[in-house]
């Protein structure tokens, strides 16, 4: 009979641990590196005696702000980012108690400028996207002055350009590829304007402002944070471009086809080798703090950063992913597996 009262403590022990903890990895942030996480997680789930991660698209920007929320095991374990996590949001982890965190670079991704099959290809420049989306841009002039965007259609802008409106459906401020297409592709071509381009050693806020905001009166879309929702949109607005990244292309690449953009199609090896000008690299982030708390969260990492996975060979590039080269995955995979704290 003294038995008993020792296994009904066990299992009130066991409960509290359960209540205490988690038993299955939650990963949170970009809608981006989202599929790339998602196959890593389904195959890690079949594969180990773990629980399948659970993945969830809430932009780079959201997902940061959950990541660093705190250190408790309410928070997610791991944040997928479509550019490097910034110094402010690593001052915000800091800040709430989130004091050790590792970085995974994952591969590189371009940015797309896509559109249906139905309809002709695009081949546009940087300078010319920017003038189609940016909120001011130079006055029609010639003077250096700085105007409410006119253009409505794209032969506005240059006669060599379809007779169409600009339509152009792409992620909303919290996204990383939103970031990553203010910085390399309205940047890119807004500082073809010498008089703009002057500013940023006057005043870099004043230049940021000018460069990276977005127009706000419907030609450029916010379509969430779902790019299989921009994808669907193109197949049936034929005359709409979307913004998003190569992998969404290479797998609907029966219905959809990217711009020519400075010249360059957007292809693997163009992004590998960096003669594609919209390419970036993709992270995710791991709470330090959480291993050892929650099961298989070392495993998980050991599976996505193999050979297997992230590998030149490996089955992550089958869906869009550009690979690191074996000699710098090694580099990060050692990096990654010892828990290396990220200082910037």
């Amino acid at each position: 009979m003294k038995k008993l009262p020792i296994i009904l403590s066990l299992i009130a022990t066991s409960s509290n641990l359960m209540a205490a903890g988690r038993d299955t990895i939650s990963v949170v942030g970009s809608s981006t590196v989202y599929p790339f996480s998602t196959v890593v997680a389904e195959r890690f789930g079949k594969t180990t005696d773990f629980k399948t991660p659970k993945i969830e698209s809430t932009g780079t920007g959201g997902g940061m702000k959950l990541f660093c929320a705190g250190a408790g095991i309410d928070t997610p374990d791991m944040s997928n980012a479509s550019r490097r996590i910034k110094k402010s949001e690593l001052e915000m982890c800091e800040k709430n108690g989130v004091k050790e965190v590792t970085e995974v670079l994952v591969g590189y991704d371009g940015i797309v400028i896509a559109n249906s099959k139905a309809t002709k290809q695009m081949e546009i420049t940087r300078k010319e996207i920017f003038l189609a989306l940016a909120k001011q841009v130079p006055a029609t002039d010639g003077s250096e002055k700085l105007v409410d965007n006119p253009y409505k259609t794209w032969n506005e802008i240059n006669p060599d350009l379809p007779k169409t409106k600009i339509e152009v459906l792409g992620p909303p401020p919290t996204s990383g590829t939103r970031d990553a297409f203010a910085e390399l592709v309205l940047e890119g071509g807004c500082e073809q304007f010498a008089w703009i381009k002057a500013i940023k050693k006057q005043d870099k806020n004043k230049y940021k402002a000018i460069c990276h905001s977005v127009r706000e009166d419907h030609v450029y879309i916010e379509a969430g944070e779902n790019d299989n929702l921009i994808v669907q949109k193109l197949t049936t607005n034929p005359k709409a471009l979307g913004v998003f990244g190569f992998s969404f292309l290479d797998q609907n690449s029966d219905t959809l086809q990217g711009s020519i953009v400075d010249g360059e199609k957007p292809t693997f090896e163009g992004i590998a080798d960096g003669s594609y000008p919209v390419s970036r690299p993709l992270y995710f982030y791991v709470k330090n703090a959480h291993v050892g708390k929650v099961p298989g969260i070392k495993e998980f990492l050991e599976e996505f950063t193999s050979e297997a996975s992230m590998g030149e060979e490996g089955y992550l590039t089958d869906k869009g992913l550009i690979p690191l080269g074996e000699a710098k995955l090694k580099k990060i995979r050692d990096q990654v597996l010892s828990f290396t704290p990220l200082k910037l």
